[in-house]
């Protein structure tokens, strides 16, 4: 064939491929029918129905009991009194037969315990001196210096007298340093 009678049959081919191609990408147009409005409103659809999604149980961790602790027994405190000095009386003052004797010592609770009303000062040894054999201590919290004091009276008798006292706990144990007084009785 010669290329003077192929050109035209190419170019009418190539024409129509190009024409049937558009043709398929041409838009269509559907006719659709009009509805006027009506007065009426068009029933609302009802609402959707939401369903709980349904819990698949975990299992929780057991607990094991706490085993119960006893209470631990509270340590008892230490007791003590340490004698610090006499602010009256000192070892034998001479005084008068009958003579009132207002007699000071000067304390400090030593020990880890508070003194409360249990606790007294005892006659350990000698003469009462007209007090009374048993007082009550002074109260005083642990580490406390205190000021104990007892009124005596001196014998009628001349002489060389001496009262040992020392501290009692609740218990009834004694405990410290012992206070004592030490008078010269003389006309």
């Amino acid at each position: 064939m010669n290329a003077d009678r192929l050109l035209p049959r190419i170019a009418s081919a190539f024409v129509l491929i190009l024409l049937w191609t558009s043709s398929s990408c041409a838009p269509t147009v559907s006719p659709t029918l009009f509805r006027p409005p009506s007065g009426l409103a068009s029933p609302t659809p009802p609402p959707p129905t939401l369903q709980a999604d349904t819990a698949t149980p975990v299992p929780l961790p057991t607990l094991s009991p706490t085993p119960t602790l006893e209470p631990s027994p509270i340590p008892p405190c230490a007791d003590g009194l340490t004698w610090l000095s006499d602010p009256t009386y000192e070892d034998d003052t001479a005084v008068s037969p009958g003579q009132s004797i207002d007699k000071q010592w000067l304390v400090k609770n030593s020990g880890g315990c508070d003194w409360d009303a249990r606790y007294k000062l005892r006659n350990i040894n000698g003469e009462t001196l007209g007090a009374p054999a048993e007082i009550p201590l002074y109260p005083a919290r642990a580490g406390a210096q205190v000021t104990l004091r007892i009124v005596f009276v001196a014998p009628s008798a001349e002489g060389t007298y001496k009262s040992e006292w020392q501290a009692v706990n609740p218990e009834g144990e004694l405990f410290g340093d012992t206070v004592y007084i030490q008078i010269v009785v003389s006309p």
